[in-house]
């Protein structure tokens, strides 16, 4: 497939992605106003996800060789599993039931910087460099995060609704960096881990904390209702099954462009305007205005300007992304 073609599929795999990764904040809102506890909410998604991925594997090539990775690579796994999966759904999960879903939503489109602020951490090669452009376009998002919730806040912040931005914040760089940094290990890696393999593998290596915190939950708050396993069921499906598979997906496609990738992680962004248009078409929520509208044309335009900058990327030199594909160092 071309460059171009492929880094705007990646683009476009990214926005539904986004669209079911919305609706994990309804049901994890739903969820704790019904009374549950968060820590169920995140630890029934995941132990429900991996049976799930199992009924998929079968369509998709089976384990192939997973199994041969796992065991020549396990700690790695563990590792950037328990970051990218433990860390980032415990954060986010508890800020969902600490801060307003407006707060919670808006701080999570931090990830769109996540990425490239990373790249010079965790890469040795062409990637490396920051992306000012994509930087620049980061920036123009959040700042219409911001008004966002400029514009929806009730009132001042308090202590408790800092300490779940600052959760949100945590999990807006654990999930890209778990994420980017087992990609860049199956870079070198000799096995071949296709996206369904990797999400079926990251959540299987996270298990072990997950059974862990199950019992402490168990422990401390008692055993979860038919109705939180039901609605982290929907969550697990939703999140856990499609829109992780579609979102690493759409990285692995675009793994050797680094502003195509920053490009296919900052259509996350599109989360907090399916959320608008979801809880004013279902929950009678009233349509943004004042500085919230002006916080969503500056999402809008952000996205479009990752589009733009996809194009270009792609559209770049061929002799140069070789180069780039060629140096598998770390």
């Amino acid at each position: 497939m071309p460059l171009r073609s492929n880094a705007l599929a990646a683009v476009g795999l990214a926005i539904c992605a986004a669209l079911f990764f919305t609706l994990t904040y309804v049901l994890n809102r739903s969820l704790v106003a019904g009374g549950g506890h968060w820590a169920w909410a995140v630890i029934l998604r995941y132990l429900i996800t991996l049976p799930l991925l199992a009924l998929v594997l079968p369509w998709q090539g089976g384990l192939g060789e997973l199994p041969a990775e796992l065991r020549a690579h396990a700690r790695t796994w563990l590792l950037w599993s328990s970051v990218g999966f433990v860390l980032f759904g415990v954060a986010l999960t508890w800020a969902a039931s600490s801060g307003p879903s407006w707060l919670v939503g808006g701080s999570f489109q931090t990830t769109v910087l996540a990425g490239p602020l990373l790249a010079p951490l965790i890469y040795r090669d062409a990637r490396a460099r920051l992306a000012w452009p994509t930087l620049a376009i980061g920036a123009l998002i959040v700042a219409g995060v911001f008004a966002l919730q400029w514009g929806h806040a009730p009132g001042p912040l308090h202590a408790r609704d800092w300490l779940a931005v600052g959760a949100v914040v945590l999990a807006a760089f654990a999930y890209p960096l778990g994420n980017r940094m087992l990609l860049l290990h199956l870079e070198r890696s000799r096995h071949t881990i296709h996206a369904v393999q990797r999400v079926f593998g990251m959540t299987l290596c996270s298990w072990p904390l997950w059974w862990l915190l199950a019992l402490l939950t168990w422990w401390s708050v008692g055993l979860p209702s038919w109705r939180e396993v039901w609605l982290a069921g929907g969550v697990a499906l939703s999140s856990g099954v499609i829109a992780t598979i579609l979102f690493f997906r759409a990285t692995g496609m675009v793994r050797r462009q680094p502003a195509a990738l920053a490009a296919v992680e900052a259509m996350q962004a599109v989360e907090l305007l399916f959320t608008m248009l979801l809880g004013a078409s279902l929950l009678d929520e009233p349509w943004p205005h004042g500085f919230a509208a002006l916080g969503a044309v500056a999402i809008t335009l952000g996205i479009a300007l990752c589009g733009w900058i996809t194009g270009r990327e792609a559209a770049g030199d061929e002799q140069a992304m070789r180069a780039v594909r060629s140096d598998r160092s770390a």
